[in-house]
């Protein structure tokens, strides 16, 4: 019974993870728009999804930590009661500030859908099941990511860009499902540190300030403000986050390598962009259409990678989604400033190892929680992703700043104004092989030395 509900919930929340993955990324086309019609600079326009990006990211380890004494469906309900709310205000805005106001009640309530989709694949399926379970959840990730841009772009061309605020509302069918299916099992009550968390709230958006507005004043206050987190942690009788959970080493290193390979995979979504429009001229419709490929492989592989990762083990998808990546980057750097339909191909590689290694990571990490941790454990998993995600875009931001100075590396690229594009891709691919060499000296090796073990004992027997 279990077993069917899980398989229910996993389909779901594929639903729910396309329309909160398309409300994050399907404004971003639209910038422009409502930029002239509240006559705003890029800066301040810059906060719909700066604002965003902060409350989903402290969202998601909160919802994490909540799930610890709170039920699934009680976090969902209020979540997505929540995320219903802003819309209705972004709706209804004739302000810039009611439009802010809802991308940021909206973000308070999205960022519980990402928690609770890492936990789900965790409590009803077992960890032989937990690959394929990660699998089907990136096809929400997947399709978001691609329908987000292609659907903002039609839309407000064809309407308003305040329709997009519409298309979040859709998640509101699936709570009645939501309050069907899941159990309302909860974790062991307890204590909530609000000053931790109001700590480490505080110190994740100055940092997330810093890298998307380069500010070294927030970079020092949110740096002071974590200082102040982590000694809270350490002699607070409840914490906010177990001490405990830091000093379990390969969940640490797995926190460590998903900040650098999630990092470079969103570098992925933020490069090819900028390429197509700088280089090849294309609208954002087309740009989608380019992207809309590699996506739709990725979302209909996806839940091959995580039998992958059940039949052959996290490590073997973690080196088949590099060599993908590693592929992909070199084919991309090489192609700079030719036909869209060559980078629509290679994109496939890259987009596609992405996927993997989203699976990936998330099955390597939670494999090393334990149920009492499991939460808040997978809470800080997408809050690295998100502070990587802004890692990325601000530093790959200000390296296309300094484009026109580059040099080239690659050989095979003539024009000049693709080089800084060539050599960032050839750079990204050199980052995924340090990486998953990393990832073999702290995973891979002895998931190969238990295999072994193992294959002894059957002898020996």
């Amino acid at each position: 019974m279990k077993k069917n509900t899980g398989e229910l919930l996993l389909g779901i929340m594929v639903f729910t993870l396309i329309i909160s993955v398309m409300s994050a990324n399907m404004f971003n086309v639209v910038l422009p728009t409502i930029s002239k019609e509240f006559y705003l600079t890029p800066s301040q326009v810059s906060w719909m999804i700066t604002g965003y990006m902060i409350v989903y990211a402290i969202g998601s380890v909160t919802y994490g930590k909540l799930s610890q004494s709170y039920s699934l469906k009680s976090l969902l309900t209020f979540g997505l009661l929540f995320f219903a709310i802003g819309s209705i205000v972004g709706l209804v805005a004739i302000e810039y500030w009611m439009v802010i106001a809802g991308r940021i009640v909206q973000a308070a309530g999205a960022s519980v859908i990402p928690a609770i989709a890492m936990i789900i694949p965790v409590r009803y399926f077992s960890t032989e099941r937990r690959g394929r379970a990660l699998g089907t959840v990136a096809i929400g990730f997947a399709l978001g990511s691609a329908l987000g841009p292609i659907l903002a772009g039609v839309v407000s061309s064809a309407w308003n860009w305040r329709i997009l605020f519409v298309i979040s509302l859709l998640s509101l069918f699936t709570l009645p499902l939501y309050r069907k299916y899941l159990d309302d099992e909860k974790g062991v009550a307890g204590k909530m540190d609000f000053i931790g968390g109001s700590l480490l709230a505080g110190a994740v958006a100055l940092l997330l300030l810093a890298l998307t507005g380069g500010n070294i004043g927030f970079a020092l206050a949110g740096a002071i403000i974590l200082f102040f987190f982590i000694l809270r942690i350490r002699y607070a009788s409840a914490p906010f986050i177990n001490p405990a959970l830091f000093r379990n080493r390969p969940f640490s290193f797995g926190l460590l390598i998903t900040f650098v390979m999630l990092g470079i995979n969103f570098a992925i979504q933020f490069i090819t962009p900028q390429l197509l429009a700088s280089v090849n001229h294309l609208s954002p419709v087309f740009i989608g259409m380019v992207m809309l490929p590699s996506a739709l492989v990725a979302a209909f592989l996806g839940r091959g990678g995580g039998k992958l990762a059940d039949d052959k083990g996290n490590p073997f998808l973690v080196y088949t989604a590099a060599s993908l990546l590693i592929i992909g980057f070199i084919c991309l750097s090489s192609i700079v400033g030719m036909s869209p339909v060559y980078i629509a191909i290679f994109l496939i590689f890259s987009v596609l190892g992405q996927s993997f290694m989203q699976i990936a990571m998330s099955n390597t990490v939670s494999r090393t929680l334990s149920n009492e941790h499991i939460g808040v454990g997978l809470g800080l998993y997408n809050m690295v992703t998100f502070i990587s995600l802004a890692a990325s875009t601000a530093t790959i931001g200000k390296v296309l700043d300094f484009g026109t100075s580059a040099v080239r590396i690659n050989p095979i690229p003539q024009d000049s104004t693709t080089f800084v594009y060539s050599n960032i891709f050839l750079a990204l691919a050199v980052l995924i092989v340090l990486m998953a060499s990393l990832y073999y000296v702290e995973f891979g090796r002895a998931a190969k030395m238990s295999k072994g073990d193992k294959m002894d004992s059957k002898t020996v027997a």
